[in-house]
């Protein structure tokens, strides 16, 4: 986990209920608010650490979320969504293997973001070959800047 001062009081919430719920939470803070923080070391920090453990998946937050996923983006191995609904956290889990998901604090509420977080934890990659085969474009394109050819 990581945010920004807009994202910290949401922050807080999420790592206590998914904490209750009986998750391994790490949070790259910030660990106190601070008004005038920047996103980029929270995030990328907490972008790092996925991209480091097979298998784990992050959250970040900020005011939009807008920030907070091109920052997460940055970090090779990072799928990073924008996630505003609990359909969008399961897409990106299902066809996009998203291993982070930003969420906006100031675009939701706390019991609703707490549930986008949920969705997007209790669901799966489906495998389907057609994104799988997205996901190596875009992989082949992060480790080697060449374009995938055009169909």
């Amino acid at each position: 986990m990581g945010s920004d001062h807009a994202g910290y009081e949401l922050k807080e919430h999420i790592v206590g209920r998914l904490r209750a719920l009986g998750h391994e939470v790490v949070d790259a803070g910030p660990l106190g608010y601070d008004a005038a923080d920047d996103y980029p070391p929270f995030v990328l920090r907490a972008a790092e650490g996925v991209a480091r453990d097979e298998g784990a998946l992050g959250i970040v937050i900020g005011g939009s979320g807008n920030g907070e996923q091109m920052a997460a983006n940055k970090v090779a191995g990072v799928r990073c969504a924008l996630v505003w609904s609990a359909a969008t956290a399961e897409l990106a889990r299902e066809h996009n293997d998203a291993n982070v998901m930003s969420i906006g604090a100031r675009m939701h509420s706390a019991e609703d973001a707490a549930g986008f977080v949920e969705t997007f934890l209790a669901t799966g990659y489906s495998g389907e070959e057609r994104h799988s085969r997205r996901i190596r474009m875009l992989a082949d394109y992060e480790r080697s800047g060449e374009l995938p050819p055009l169909p």
